[in-house]
């Protein structure tokens, strides 16, 4: 793990108090601390009444008597001071970390230098400094003298031995805790089994902390954070993600780091503009196969007041985490919007689940419906046998509502369901192997009696390059064959070598979004905001650069961009409705969004509108089929 970077004070900059970072010494510290409450037109008596609410209520004589003394304060009672000063959360950031180092200091010096009076003797029991004399004048004759300097010489080896294991210990439990913590001093940061991090964080914990791929995007997010706080007319936006590199059960297949950037590059964008208030940016990661979302939705929903937390984005896959995360998130009032939710009645109306409405949440994705309906008007006529290949759980066990909507969507939508084999129905559990099952269901659709020529293949990408290898080496391989599934297959090597076998002839057919070229064609009315877009996500952003392969390999980028951009829209509609002298808040965003009809929202993928259920309007304009592998063949009228 990466250790933390401490915060850097900004240079040439004029500050509102003065800078923690540059105390040298408890007495420094606590003057910064007097400076600070003094510039804010605080009283002893206003600290007390607006410390009520925060982490800890003081009183007028604990903060006189902490102000006073000739000690480093508590850090609990600098995080309530903080508090009652009116400082947010970001902003404690370099007093905390003073007082961390500040706290070490003087730990260190007193277990080296211990005080006169804290001397012990062989006995162990301590001897006040005028018994050190006394002792020493009457003790009478060479000897005694000798066995005096020997006591003392043996006590002060004593002192040392225990001052260093005690110095020991600290730096022990301080590397523990950074252990525990991804290598960091913020609690809300968690190491996982594997030394994957999950949690919240602000970009000032480290660029690292959740994988080095992500350090050129947690850096510019780090910096812009601390750009947007400085005037303290901003809200903070969280986007709720898996983030992980490590965990073979990971169903992201390593597109989060796109995606990521993608939700940056719109914050980035958004500050630019001559719109209030400016966003913060906080990255919460559930994690792999999200095992840790509520964790992590909890520790947002805490900072709801404190972090001026007023929105949600992201959110991750369609998945039974994701309902959970979103149904706890609802009922914290904070608006939601989807990126990669595609799994049908995954909207405001709960239908996903039948557990009832979950307000407040919306979403940019094509729904499954959309991208089943455009495959079934590009099919060919004519008739066709197909199976039908799926898995309803995660590798968690939990319920994968991606893949049993799209059961349910080859099952029931016209032009698809009349082509299903009954006896061609295989279902698997990721859990049991799918590299073991997957070759005796492809060696199966050779010994149906039937000619199966389409696979409707309800299961997730991760499986997808075992599947079609299995299918290329079944007994009747040379009957060609195509795969259709949904927008999961938009991560799928196009260079997945059973997509080239002129003896196993397959196709593989799935709809999302249009290509990158396709984006960029003249034909597209939407092609100069996916060019803005593009030039903003391959800009510099505080010194670093975004690879433009992201956008080229993945769509989530897209995706990402667009879901923040539309939480940022309905806020900024919520700020320009509102008091001008107030930040809007969540109830105001939660409205504004319900209400972004008409092609609202200038997305990367166009122009579209958010409707009464939360879903994203004219999805028609860009729902795009995709082939993969070797062209579609034709299909026939088929007798008997």
């Amino acid at each position: 793990m990466t250790p933390p970077e401490n915060p850097q004070a900004p240079q040439n900059e004029p500050r509102p108090w003065p800078d923690p970072l540059l105390a040298l010494n408890q007495k420094d510290f606590r003057n910064a601390l007097i400076q600070l409450y003094k510039s804010r037109g605080l009283t002893y008596r206003k600290l007390e009444k607006a410390s009520a609410d925060g982490p800890e209520r003081l009183s007028s004589t604990t903060i006189h008597n902490a102000l006073k003394k000739d000690a480093l304060p508590s850090r609990g009672f600098v995080a309530a001071f903080l508090h009652a000063c009116g400082l947010s959360k970001p902003q404690w950031a370099p007093w905390l970390t003073r007082w961390e180092q500040l706290s070490w200091q003087e730990t260190a010096s007193s277990e080296r230098h211990p005080p006169q009076d804290a001397v012990l003797t062989a006995t162990d029991q301590p001897v006040p400094p005028a018994a050190h004399a006394s002792r020493r004048t009457r003790l009478p004759g060479g000897r005694s003298r000798l066995r005096a300097i020997v006591v003392t010489s043996t006590a002060l080896v004593l002192v040392l031995v225990v001052g260093a294991g005690g110095w020991v210990r600290h730096q022990q439990d301080r590397e523990r805790y950074k252990e525990q913590h991804c290598g960091t001093f913020n609690p809300s940061l968690v190491t996982e089994t594997g030394r994957e991090c999950t949690g919240v964080t602000d970009g000032s914990d480290g660029a690292a902390v959740f994988g080095s791929d992500l350090r050129p995007v947690m850096t510019a997010i780090g910096a812009e954070n601390r750009n947007v706080i400085k005037d303290d007319d901003y809200v903070t936006v969280a986007f709720l993600t898996p983030l992980t590199s490590t965990d073979t059960s990971n169903l992201t297949i390593g597109q989060y780091v796109a995606e990521l950037e993608g939700a940056y590059t719109a914050v980035e964008e958004a500050n630019k503009k001559n719109a209030r208030p400016k966003i913060r940016l906080l990255v919460a990661s559930m994690g792999s196969s999200q095992k840790h979302w509520e964790r992590t939705v909890d520790q947002l929903v805490a900072r709801r007041a404190k972090d001026r937390l007023v929105a949600v984005a992201g959110m991750g896959l369609s998945q039974q985490e994701t309902i959970d995360a979103a149904r706890k998130l609802s009922k914290a009032d904070l608006p939601m919007v989807g990126d990669l939710i595609t799994a049908d009645g995954f909207d405001a109306t709960g239908a996903v689940d039948g557990k009832g409405r979950i307000d407040g949440l919306a979403r940019v994705a094509l729904s499954n419906k959309d991208q089943l309906t455009a495959i079934s008007k590009r099919l060919p006529p004519g008739e066709r046998t197909a199976a039908l290949v799926s898995t309803s759980v995660t590798p968690n066990g939990t319920r994968d509502l991606y893949t049993e909507s799209l059961n349910r969507g080859f099952r029931t939508i016209e032009h698809l369901n009349k082509h299903l084999d009954d006896t061609s129905d295989f279902k698997f559990d990721p859990r049991g192997g799918p590299g073991a099952i997957l070759p005796t269901i492809s060696q199966n659709l050779c010994n149906t009696g039937k000619t199966i020529d389409t696979v409707y293949y309800a299961a997730r990408v991760k499986y997808l390059p075992d599947f079609l290898d299995a299918l290329a080496k079944r007994s009747c391989h040379t009957q060609p064959i195509t795969v259709i599934t949904g927008s999961d297959a938009a991560a799928l090597d196009p260079k997945t070598e059973a997509l080239h076998d002129p003896d196993a002839p397959i196709t593989v057919l799935y709809a999302s979004f249009p290509s990158p070229a396709q984006f960029r064609s003249p034909d597209n009315p939407g092609r100069g905001l996916y060019n803005a877009f593009v030039t903003a996500f391959t800009s510099p952003h505080h010194g670093q650069q975004f690879p433009q392969e992201h956008l080229t390999s993945s769509y989530w980028g897209i995706v990402a961009h667009d879901a923040v951009l539309t939480a940022a829209t309905a806020l900024h509609r919520a700020a320009a409705h509102g008091d001008p002298a107030s930040l809007p808040n969540r109830y105001a965003i939660r409205n504004e969004l319900y209400a972004l009809r008409n092609d609202a929202i200038a997305g990367a993928s166009g122009h579209f509108g958010i409707d009464k259920n939360g879903n994203r309007t004219n999805t028609h304009t860009v729902a795009t089929v995709h082939r993969l592998g070797q062209p579609l063949p034709a299909t026939t009228e088929r007798s008997g």
